[in-house]
């Protein structure tokens, strides 16, 4: 299974939420990556664009690795094999330098205040493979009592989609691989999505 891009795959997940149309839910991409699927998902049901801050930490050894993600409630949510490669004191470290990463971001994006409070809120991810980003993205929704959580995600591996199915009221999958590397394996186009272009989607350009 290979999809061909960030955009058909949000055409996908729309398909499977149109029962949201009009009822005005307030879609959060997972920056950067996931912005453009959240707008056309937005747009599609008529909702409002909006974001969720969160950062992985990584491994000290590998960038791409997560150990642990923090938002921008500043808790942290290790995974259960955080100290297999990282000190609690590299954990805490890590998590300060990705906070104020986060807080240049809210301020770069011009978003003083992210409500989610009584809203029905669709988490959008282009890709889940360790789950770590998005468990965190809802927990950071989450503490903020919205009215509904619904997680929609292209593709996910099976023991993370396993972790958040129970976190969530909805999750709306495309594709359970049997096996995953990196979730850009399984798109034809993935590039990398700027932050010049996540403020043009939240400003409405």
């Amino acid at each position: 299974m290979t999809l061909k891009n960030r955009e058909t795959a949000a055409q996908e997940l729309l398909n499977k939420l149109m029962t949201y149309k009009g009822k005005n839910p307030l879609v959060a991409g997972i920056p950067r990556g996931a912005m453009p699927m959240a707008k056309i998902i937005a747009d599609g049901l008529r909702g409002e664009l909006s974001t969720v801050l969160v950062h992985k930490i990584p491994a000290p050894d590998n960038p791409e690795f997560a150990i642990g993600c923090v938002g921008l409630s500043g808790k942290i949510q290790s995974l259960s094999h955080a100290k297999t490669y990282g000190t609690e004191a590299y954990i805490e470290a890590a998590a300060q330098k990705q906070l104020k990463v986060l807080r240049q971001r809210q301020e770069l994006y011009g978003l003083n205040n992210l409500n989610y409070k009584g809203r029905v809120v669709i988490i959008v991810d282009d890709g889940i493979a360790t789950g770590a980003t998005t468990i965190c993205a809802i927990q950071e929704v989450r503490s903020q009592s919205p009215e509904r959580i619904i997680l929609a995600t292209p593709v996910s591996s099976i023991d993370a989609a396993e972790q958040i199915r129970p976190l969530v009221e909805e999750l709306v999958v495309l594709y359970l691989p049997e096996m995953m590397f990196s979730i850009g394996e399984f798109y034809q186009s993935f590039p990398q999505v700027s932050d010049h272009e996540v403020i043009a989607m939240l400003r409405g350009d």
